[in-house]
C-alpha cells in the first residue's frame, strides 16, 4: 500500500504522461499532411525518442549493465507488444476507420486491463469501479463523437482491437517492478526495440514508408519538418513513456489505464488551441463524464476504510512477461 504522497505523485505523473501523449495528434498531423507516411512518423518518433534517452539511461545503468541483460525478455516483450504493436495497429485502423471509432476501439484496453487484473491477479473490481468503467467509456464515446461520420470496416475493427491489446500490454507490462529496469531505462529500451521492429516492418513493406524535407504547417504557421519531429520524439515519446511507466509502477495497471483516458481530453484541448478545432457541447459534456468515471474508478481502487489516497499496485512484480 502506498502512502498519500506517493499516490498523489503517481496521479501527477500519469496526468503529465497523458498530456504529453495527447499532443501527438497535432505534431503527427503536421507531418502526415506534408506527405509523411504513418509508419515513418511512428518509427522516427520512437527512434529519436530512444536516442534522446540514451545518455540518461546509460548513466542510470552505469555499473548495472547486468540488469539490462537480466531483463532482455521483458524489454523485447515491452518493445514489441506495448510500443510497436499499438502504434502500428492504430495507424492501420485509422486507414480503414474514422479516427473516433479507432480511438474508441483502442481505449477499450481499459476493459482488458480490468479483466486481466481480475482473472490473473485476483483483483476483483468493486461495484464502484464497475460503475466508473461504464461512466468513463460512455464519456469517451461522447468526446470522440463516434456517431458523427463513423466509418466501419471489419479489417479496420480487427486492427483497432489489436491496438487495444497493445495498449493493455503497455499498462500491464509497465506495472512489473521486481528486478525491473528503472522507468526511464524501460522507456529507452522499449522505444529502441519498437523502432527497430517498426523499421523492419517498413523494410518488408508491411507498412508504407515515405518522408519529405518540405516545410510543414504546424498550429497555423509554416515551419521546418524538424520541429514536429522533435515534438514527437521528445514530448510524446521520451517524456511521455518515461513518466507513464513511472506512474504505472506507483498506481498499478488498472487505475493507470483509466487515468490514461484523459489523453483523449488533452488531445481535444490541444487540437482546439493549436488547430482551432473547437470542441462541441457534446464533447465538453463527454469530457466531464470521463473525468467523473476516472474519479469513480479512483474511489473504487481505494482500500476500504483507508481515508488516504493510498492505492494497491498490481502484484505483478514477481512475474516476468
Amino acid at each position: 500500500m502506498l502512502d498519500r504522497r506517493t499516490g498523489l505523485l503517481g496521479l501527477l505523473l500519469a496526468v503529465l504522461s497523458a498530456a504529453a501523449f495527447g499532443t501527438s495528434g497535432v505534431f503527427a498531423a503536421a507531418l502526415l499532411e506534408a506527405g509523411w507516411s504513418a509508419g515513418a512518423t511512428a518509427a522516427v518518433r520512437m527512434a529519436l525518442g530512444a536516442l534522446a534517452l540514451t545518455v540518461p539511461a546509460a548513466l542510470q545503468l552505469r555499473g548495472r549493465w547486468s540488469l539490462l541483460r537480466a531483463n532482455a525478455r521483458a524489454v523485447l516483450a515491452f518493445g514489441a507488444l506495448a510500443v510497436a504493436l499499438p502504434q502500428l495497429a492504430f495507424f492501420s485502423a485509422v486507414a480503414r476507420l474514422s479516427v473516433g471509432v479507432a480511438l474508441l476501439l483502442e481505449y477499450s484496453a481499459v476493459l482488458l486491463v480490468v479483466a486481466w487484473t481480475w482473472a490473473r491477479l485476483g483483483q476483483r473490481p468493486s461495484a464502484v469501479t464497475g460503475v466508473g468503467v461504464a461512466v468513463a467509456l460512455a464519456g469517451l464515446v461522447l468526446v470522440l463523437d463516434v456517431a458523427s461520420g463513423a466509418r466501419l470496416d471489419p479489417v479496420g475493427i480487427a486492427w483497432g482491437l489489436a491496438a487495444a491489446l497493445g495498449l493493455a500490454a503497455y499498462f500491464v507490462l509497465s506495472a512489473r517492478s521486481d528486478g525491473a529496469l528503472p522507468p526511464l531505462v524501460s522507456a529507452w529500451a522499449g522505444l529502441a526495440v519498437g523502432a527497430l521492429l517498426l523499421g523492419a516492418a517498413a523494410l518488408i513493406r508491411v507498412v508504407p514508408w515515405s518522408t519529405t524535407a518540405d516545410d510543414v504547417e504546424l498550429a497555423g504557421r509554416s515551419t521546418g519538418w524538424l520541429v514536429p519531429v522533435l515534438g514527437l520524439a521528445l514530448v510524446t515519446a521520451a517524456f511521455a513513456y518515461a513518466t507513464g511507466i513511472a506512474a504505472v509502477r506507483l498506481l498499478g495497471s488498472r487505475l493507470s489505464s483509466f487515468v490514461g483516458l484523459s489523453e483523449v481530453l488533452f488531445a481535444v484541448v490541444t487540437a482546439w488551441l493549436a488547430l482551432g478545432q473547437q470542441p462541441g457541447a457534446v464533447q465538453l459534456v463527454g469530457g466531464v463524464v470521463v473525468l467523473a468515471g476516472i474519479v469513480l474508478v479512483r474511489l473504487g481502487e481505494r482500500p476500504a476504510g483507508d481515508p488516504a489516497l493510498a492505492v494497491v499496485p498490481d502484484p505483478v512484480s514477481a512475474q516476468t512477461p
